[in-house]
Protein backbone atom coordinates (compact mmCIF):
# COMPACT_ATOMS: atom_id res chain seq x y z
CA UNK A 1 0.00 0.00 0.00
CA UNK A 2 1.22 3.62 -0.81
CA UNK A 3 1.11 5.50 2.15
CA UNK A 4 3.45 8.41 1.70
CA UNK A 5 5.51 9.48 5.30
CA UNK A 6 4.99 13.17 5.13
CA UNK A 7 1.71 13.03 4.36
CA UNK A 8 -1.03 13.18 7.23
CA UNK A 9 -4.53 11.16 6.93
CA UNK A 10 -7.59 10.69 7.85
CA UNK A 11 -9.76 7.57 8.69
CA UNK A 12 -12.29 8.34 5.72
CA UNK A 13 -8.84 8.30 3.45
CA UNK A 14 -8.50 11.90 2.76
CA UNK A 15 -4.96 12.86 2.98
CA UNK A 16 -3.29 15.91 3.86
CA UNK A 17 -0.44 17.85 3.06
CA UNK A 18 0.84 21.33 4.41
CA UNK A 19 1.43 23.86 1.62
CA UNK A 20 3.38 25.93 4.12
CA UNK A 21 1.96 29.01 3.43
CA UNK A 22 -1.21 28.56 6.58
CA UNK A 23 -3.09 25.92 4.02
CA UNK A 24 -3.29 22.23 3.26
CA UNK A 25 -3.98 19.76 0.24
CA UNK A 26 -6.69 17.28 0.82
CA UNK A 27 -6.83 14.86 -1.53
CA UNK A 28 -7.63 11.32 -1.59
CA UNK A 29 -5.42 8.36 -0.90
CA UNK A 30 -3.99 5.44 -2.56
CA UNK A 31 -6.50 2.89 -1.06
CA UNK A 32 -9.04 4.66 -1.82
CA UNK A 33 -9.02 5.37 -5.37
CA UNK A 34 -8.14 1.66 -5.63
CA UNK A 35 -11.29 0.66 -3.93
CA UNK A 36 -13.23 3.10 -5.96
CA UNK A 37 -12.03 1.77 -9.13
CA UNK A 38 -11.89 4.30 -12.63
CA UNK A 39 -12.75 7.56 -11.18
CA UNK A 40 -15.52 8.92 -13.82
CA UNK A 41 -16.81 12.51 -12.11
CA UNK A 42 -15.61 14.85 -9.46
CA UNK A 43 -17.70 17.52 -8.11
CA UNK A 44 -15.60 20.07 -5.40
CA UNK A 45 -16.31 22.65 -2.61
CA UNK A 46 -16.24 26.15 -3.80
CA UNK A 47 -13.60 28.59 -2.61
CA UNK A 48 -15.22 30.66 0.04
CA UNK A 49 -17.24 27.95 2.00
CA UNK A 50 -16.54 27.33 5.36
CA UNK A 51 -16.37 23.64 6.23
CA UNK A 52 -16.57 21.90 9.98
CA UNK A 53 -14.13 18.96 10.34
CA UNK A 54 -15.79 15.62 8.85
CA UNK A 55 -18.37 17.75 7.11
CA UNK A 56 -19.02 16.09 3.43
CA UNK A 57 -17.60 18.92 1.07
CA UNK A 58 -16.65 16.85 -2.07
CA UNK A 59 -17.97 13.95 -3.98
CA UNK A 60 -15.91 11.50 -6.17
CA UNK A 61 -17.70 8.52 -8.76
CA UNK A 62 -16.16 5.75 -9.87
CA UNK A 63 -17.71 3.06 -12.13
CA UNK A 64 -18.35 1.24 -9.13
CA UNK A 65 -19.69 4.25 -6.29
CA UNK A 66 -20.05 7.61 -5.70
CA UNK A 67 -18.18 8.46 -2.57
CA UNK A 68 -18.09 11.53 -0.16
CA UNK A 69 -14.66 13.18 0.53
CA UNK A 70 -15.27 15.09 3.89
CA UNK A 71 -13.28 18.08 5.41
CA UNK A 72 -10.51 16.33 7.44
CA UNK A 73 -10.00 19.59 9.84
CA UNK A 74 -12.41 22.71 10.33
CA UNK A 75 -11.67 25.97 8.20
CA UNK A 76 -12.28 27.71 4.86
CA UNK A 77 -11.64 26.33 1.14
CA UNK A 78 -9.47 28.52 -0.94
CA UNK A 79 -8.99 26.55 -3.53
CA UNK A 80 -10.36 23.77 -5.74
CA UNK A 81 -8.20 21.80 -8.44
CA UNK A 82 -10.09 22.18 -11.54
CA UNK A 83 -7.41 19.55 -13.55
CA UNK A 84 -9.63 16.39 -11.49
CA UNK A 85 -12.75 18.00 -12.67
CA UNK A 86 -12.00 17.92 -16.40
CA UNK A 87 -9.41 14.57 -15.82
CA UNK A 88 -10.59 12.49 -13.04
CA UNK A 89 -8.55 9.62 -14.11
CA UNK A 90 -5.24 11.58 -13.31
CA UNK A 91 -6.22 10.39 -9.07
CA UNK A 92 -6.28 6.83 -10.07
CA UNK A 93 -2.87 7.45 -11.86
CA UNK A 94 -1.24 9.01 -8.75
CA UNK A 95 -3.40 10.13 -5.87
CA UNK A 96 -0.88 11.83 -4.18
CA UNK A 97 0.48 14.17 -7.25
CA UNK A 98 -3.46 15.28 -7.51
CA UNK A 99 -5.31 17.50 -4.91
CA UNK A 100 -8.65 18.27 -4.63
CA UNK A 101 -9.03 21.07 -2.69
CA UNK A 102 -7.05 23.71 -0.61
CA UNK A 103 -8.06 24.63 2.94
CA UNK A 104 -7.04 27.03 5.50
CA UNK A 105 -7.66 25.63 8.59
CA UNK A 106 -9.11 27.38 11.46
CA UNK A 107 -6.32 25.79 13.61
CA UNK A 108 -3.41 24.21 12.28
CA UNK A 109 -2.89 22.14 15.81
CA UNK A 110 -6.06 20.19 13.91
CA UNK A 111 -3.70 19.06 11.65
CA UNK A 112 -1.21 17.74 13.89
CA UNK A 113 -3.87 15.46 15.81
CA UNK A 114 -4.91 13.83 12.25
CA UNK A 115 -3.27 9.68 11.70
CA UNK A 116 0.70 10.28 10.39
CA UNK A 117 1.31 7.32 7.70
CA UNK A 118 2.08 4.70 10.21
CA UNK A 119 -1.52 5.25 12.04
CA UNK A 120 -3.59 5.40 8.66
CA UNK A 121 -1.70 2.00 7.71
CA UNK A 122 -2.91 0.61 11.48
CA UNK A 123 -6.48 2.23 10.62
CA UNK A 124 -6.87 0.39 6.79
CA UNK A 125 -5.44 -3.08 8.43
CA UNK A 126 -4.47 -5.31 5.64
CA UNK A 127 -6.89 -4.05 2.74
Amino acid sequence: MNVPSPLKYTSTHEWIRDEGDGTIAVGITDHAQEALGDLVFVELPVPGRVVAAGEACAVVESVKAASDIYAPVAGSIVAANEQVVASPEVINADAYSHWLYKLRPASMSDVDALLDAAGYIASVGDA
